[in-house]
């Protein structure tokens, strides 16, 4: 690959200008640059020299296209609960979608928590009363939880989650009254999405 990045960035260039950047001699790398043609990495013209294939030119869209990618384009519908939801009713729903996190909202529909599968597990465990309470008081609150906007790229997102070892991050924007702080949720980003995304991509070539 080292030779593809010469001919990426100082195409078109000959096999003993490659040589000479890789301070080996033409003969050494011959067969490298056979085979680099037949992969299609790289091509080459007589009298020319080496510039990048075709399969090289792909592989570098699509590493561009999932750099820009942004949170918006792949994010999935946000499974939300009220801070009045039971934590019953919350652990019901957090089995039947199937998710890590629930996201906890106010009256409004403003971004009040999330909570987790650990939390629920924790607060239940040899408490029969539990499942009466509101998630409100055990939900990680506003001012704690780690959010994504949709202009935010998938890239910063996946090192956000990879960073703090958590499943997915709620998707917000500012909610129209317009407070600091105050962020009205449209979506959720995780894991899968980011894996479903990539293999997507990858499909594509």
């Amino acid at each position: 690959m080292e030779i593809v990045d010469i001919v990426k960035k100082h195409a078109p260039i000959t096999g003993e200008q490659i040589a000479e950047m890789l301070n080996l001699t033409r003969p050494t790398i011959r067969s490298d640059l056979s085979v680099l043609v037949m992969l299609d990495y790289i091509d080459a013209k007589p009298k020319v020299g080496y510039f990048l294939g075709k399969r090289a030119i792909s592989e570098n869209e699509n590493k561009i296209r999932l750099l820009d990618m942004k949170v918006g384009d792949v994010h999935s519908v946000p499974v939300v609960v009220r801070e009045t939801t039971t934590i019953h009713d919350a652990v019901v729903t957090l089995f039947l979608e199937n998710v890590g996190h629930l996201i906890v909202t106010d009256e409004e529909g403003r971004l009040a928590g999330i909570v987790s599968r650990k939390d629920l597990l924790k607060v239940t465990l040899g408490n029969a009363s539990a499942s009466t309470m509101p998630v409100s008081f055990i939900m990680t609150r506003r001012a704690n939880v780690i959010t994504v906007s949709p202009e935010d790229t998938v890239l910063e997102a996946a090192r956000i989650i990879i960073t703090h070892q958590i499943d997915s991050l709620p998707v917000v924007v500012p909610a129209p009254s317009g407070g600091e702080g105050e962020w009205n949720v449209v979506g959720r980003i995780s894991k899968t999405n980011i894996i479903k995304m990539l293999l997507e991509t990858l499909a594509e070539e």
